[in-house]
Order: C-alpha cells, then sequence, then structure tokens
C-alpha cells in the first residue's frame, strides 16, 4: 500500500530545503537542500542583495528530485503542497508572467530612505495605527525605489509578489498572496482591514499590482500540467499552505495561540510571538506582522524581534578564544563558572545597526575583565549570557505591547544546543522552554496538510512533533541571573551613549 505525503518547501536565501513527511505519522521520510554550498546573492552596489528568482524554482526541483528519488515516492503519493519563503522580497512579472529582473530581497538596504521618508511624511501616528509598522525597507519601499529608478522596467509590470507567491505561481500558474503576505510588505491596513490604498497612494501605485488574496490555510491553486511534466508531481496537486520564514517557523512549533512564542538562535537570533491585540511599539524596535491564523475577525499578530548579534558572537568567540575547543566542550566549559561570570558582561551587539536599539550600532563589549581573576571561561559564559539577555531585553518590549510571555518553543539546534543558554533563558525569562525536532520545510508540510483538510486543526497537524526537551526557570537561582541580567541593562545604558 503506498503512504501518502506532504511536500514542504523552503525557499530561503541561502538554499531551498524540501521535506516530504508521511501524513499519517508526521515523521519525516526524506529532506534535501540545495545548493548544498550556500546560493549566490549578487551586490551590484554596497547594501544591496538581489537574486535570481528561476535560481529559487531550479533549486527547488533538485530538492524535490532528491527526496522522490529517496524515498521511491511517486507523483501519486503527494498529496499536498506547503511553502515556506524568505520575508520581505520583491519579485516583479509582466503580463506573461515573465519576471523582469531579479528580485529584490530582504536583507537589500536600497530602499531604506524611501520608506523614513514616507514614515515622517504620511506621520508616524497614521503608520503605526494602520500599519503597525515604519514603511521602513519592506517590499512596498523597495517597489518604490524601482518606480524612482528604473521606470522603463515599472511601467513593464503586471505584478508584483513575494518570494513564496513566485514559487506558488509556478506550480499553479496562479498570481496570489495571502493577508500575512501583505502585512510583511506593509501593504495590509490593520485599523481599516484591507489593502493599504493610503500607502499605495502616497507612492503612486496602482491597487492592481498587488495579487489576489487567498487564505493562508486552503486550496490556493493547483499543480498545472507543465508544472507537473517539470517536477514530476500530479496534475491538480494542491498547494494549500504558504507563509514567510519567520510566522512559519512559529507554525512549525505549534506556535499559533496569544502569549505563545517561537525562538531560534542561529547567526542572528528571532523571537516571534503571538498577540491576541492589534497593537505595536511606538519605537518601532520590533515589527509586527499578520499571523498565519489571522483573520479580518480574529486578531492574531506575530510580533518579530530580530537581533543580529547572537550565535555569530558564539561562533566568533569559539574562533578566536576557545579553537581547540568543539562546541559542547566550549558549553561544558563555561558551565564551570558561576552564574553571572563573576563580574564579566558581555554586550553582544557587534553584527551591525539592531533594531532593537532604534538602529544604534554599539558594537560588542567585554566589561569587568580582571587579569588576577578571569579566565576564558568567564569570557565564554559571559557571551552566552550577554546573548539571552539581549533576547530579553527585546521581549520585555513584547510584554509591554500586553504579550503574556510564560512558554518558548524552539528546534533544538544552534545556541538551543547549549544548556546553559536554555537555563538562562528560562530563569531570566521566567518561561518554560520546549525544544523540539523540526524544521520550516517539515512545518510548511503539515501546514499544508491543514489547507487541503487533511488535518482537522493545529493540535491534529502539530502533535506528532517529537518533543526532545522541557527546561523549566532554575527558582532557587533565579535572583542572580536577574542581578547579572540588570548589570548589563546598565552597561548597555552606557554603551549607547558612547
Amino acid at each position: 500500500m503506498s503512504k501518502r505525503y506532504l511536500l514542504g518547501l523552503d525557499v530561503g536565501s541561502s538554499s531551498v530545503k524540501a521535506s516530504l513527511v508521511d501524513a499519517a505519522t508526521g515523521v519525516v521520510a526524506a529532506d534535501a537542500h540545495y545548493p548544498e554550498s550556500e546560493a549566490p546573492i549578487t551586490a551590484v552596489k554596497a547594501g544591496w542583495a538581489e537574486q535570481d528568482p528561476q535560481m529559487w524554482w531550479d533549486n527547488a526541483k533538485r530538492s524535490l528530485a532528491d527526496i522522490m528519488k529517496r524515498t521511491g515516492a511517486t507523483a501519486d503519493d503527494v498529496v499536498a503542497i506547503g511553502i515556506s519563503y524568505q520575508m520581505h522580497g520583491l519579485v516583479c512579472v509582466d503580463k506573461d508572467k515573465n519576471v523582469l529582473r531579479p528580485s529584490i530581497i530582504w536583507c537589500d538596504s536600497r530602499a531604506v530612505g524611501y520608506g523614513e521618508k514616507a514614515f515622517n511624511e504620511l506621520g508616524a501616528d497614521r503608520c503605526l495605527g494602520h500599519l503597525l509598522n515604519s514603511p521602513g525597507n519592506f517590499t512596498l519601499a523597495k517597489l518604490a525605489w524601482v518606480k524612482d529608478n528604473e521606470p522603463e522596467l515599472y511601467s513593464k509590470i503586471y505584478k508584483v509578489m513575494l518570494p513564496g507567491d513566485y514559487i506558488a505561481m509556478k506550480l499553479t500558474g496562479d498570481i496570489t498572496t495571502t493577508i500575512e503576505g501583505l502585512s510583511e510588505g506593509i501593504a495590509w491596513d490593520f485599523k481599516d482591514k484591507k489593502t493599504a490604498k493610503f500607502l499605495l497612494d502616497y507612492f503612486g501605485f496602482d491597487e492592481s499590482l498587488l495579487p489576489d488574496v487567498v487564505p493562508t490555510f486552503s486550496v490556493q491553486g493547483r499543480v498545472t500540467a507543465a508544472a507537473a511534466e517539470e517536477l514530476g508531481l500530479k496534475e491538480g496537486t494542491p498547494v494549500s499552505y504558504r507563509a514567510g520564514d519567520q510566522p512559519n517557523n512559529a507554525v512549525s512549533l505549534n506556535v499559533f495561540n496569544p502569549g505563545e512564542i517561537a525562538s531560534t538562535a542561529g547567526t542572528s537570533g528571532v523571537v516571534y510571538g503571538v498577540l491576541g491585540d492589534v497593537n505595536y511599539d511606538p519605537k518601532s524596535r520590533v515589527n509586527t506582522f499578520a499571523h498565519v491564523n489571522y483573520t479580518t475577525d480574529t486578531n492574531r499578530l506575530g510580533v518579530l524581534l530580530c537581533i543580529n548579534g547572537t550565535g555569530i558572537l558564539n561562533a566568533w568567540v569559539h574562533r578566536n578564544v576557545v579553537p581547540d575547543l568543539s562546541y559542547p566542550e566550549m558549553n561544558d566549559l563555561a558551565a564551570t563558572v558561576p552564574i553571572g561570570a563573576d563580574g564579566v558582561t558581555v554586550i553582544p551587539f557587534g553584527n551591525g545597526a539592531e533594531r532593537v536599539l532604534e538602529n544604534k550600532e554599539v558594537n560588542c563589549s567585554i566589561h569587568g575583565l580582571n587579569f588576577n581573576k578571569h579566565n576564558r571561561a568567564h569570557i565564554v559564559r559571559a557571551a552566552q549570557e550577554g546573548i539571552v539577555f539581549s533576547f530579553c531585553y527585546g521581549m520585555e518590549i513584547m510584554k509591554a505591547m500586553g504579550m503574556d510571555i510564560r512558554k518558548i518553543h524552539a528546534g533544538h539546534a544552534n545556541m538551543f544546543l547549549s544548556p546553559l543558554f536554555c537555563d538562562t533563558l528560562a530563569s531570566v525569562s521566567g518561561a518554560t522552554i520546549e525544544l523540539y525536532d523540526t524544521d520550516g520545510a517539515a512545518g510548511a508540510a503539515k501546514a499544508a496538510g491543514m489547507g487541503c483538510g487533511l488535518y482537522k486543526d493545529n493540535d491534529e497537524a502539530f502533535g506528532t512533533l517529537k518533543k526532545l526537551a522541557v527546561v523549566e526557570p532554575d527558582a532557587k537561582n533565579r535572583d542572580k541571573y536577574l542581578e547579572a541580567y540588570e548589570r548589563w541593562k546598565k552597561l548597555l545604558k552606557v554603551a549607547e551613549q558612547a
């Protein structure tokens, strides 16, 4: 008897990952990503970052072919497809659905001035009250740059899309998006609960440039005959879910309800929490978007905190302070030092300007180092504590917005492999941490099962999630953790004023 599989595609800027998930058991049968080394990003000028959308499609094909071959799955076995994708990118196509220029991706900063000008001229109250964010460097600001700098090309644009919308178009032939997608492009009005026409009008965009909106969990389209032949899939297979990578990471961890938190801590770190009421940070230190289960009747907002200086600091310490140790040995070394690292404090922001600090660039600094008392173990521990403290600093902003943070869901990867990191985060935040074995492609696959009606709800879809560990706050030593955190906050203020 053949199995039924759900296919997840995770379109990142470094690679495209595909996962086949057994629909009955929730187990990942196979996954693969291409390219195996990092995909190229073109930077014609400093601060620019572009990729060819065709490259994403080609890498999706390679990843899919790999997992189909390894599992022996047939086209008939794949019952639904879900898509996760790098957020905030811009893809422009003409009436024949041909891509007009390389995609301006999330880390391209050329449009910052366009967003700032819109924010200043439209006013903070109007932008934050309706969009919950500044237009910033998001998709519509990127389109404003194209309109101003490439007018001939702009005149040929039929539709603008996000990277996930492009992959869905290649699969189904339909050009659509979601409310979550519109919100991450800053094209959704949360007060009027419709497309943000006032911002489109400000930039001089016709509303017809935006794709039609489909529900996040729904049959958004079906695989065309041409795509089926190209990919080795069955014509008519439903594409039944898509979301940006951070909302999708939350989905992968079964984070759907107010107060639930999803976190990652790779090179940079993310804390993504669900809010049940429309709110925003007046200083825009965190971003607020529609979560995957937001509707015009139900407020479910994703509050996104991003810290640039996280795993990259830990890797720097590994490379420069303890190059002779493995990461597990490095974690063991850090654990030999008391909570608070005997007075050593590390401010971790050495990877550029930080949004949580209102875009200040304070760099990384080490404080309290005594040559007669401290050694490399203190630096290793202080670095990990400093990363945790940056997370907790941002979480204070989220709490001020009305978020009750009691539980943090995370994949058992990167910084969350460190017991010290987990213990410190749980104890300072007061939240229980649950660690799971999952990733974005697998999450998108299971979410597609919800979208096509195979699962009745998220609890059924993600009930098979494998929980690897639970980390509770250390009530006995919490005062010591909080004392170190308060010292860190005082030193951060000094760093910000320098």
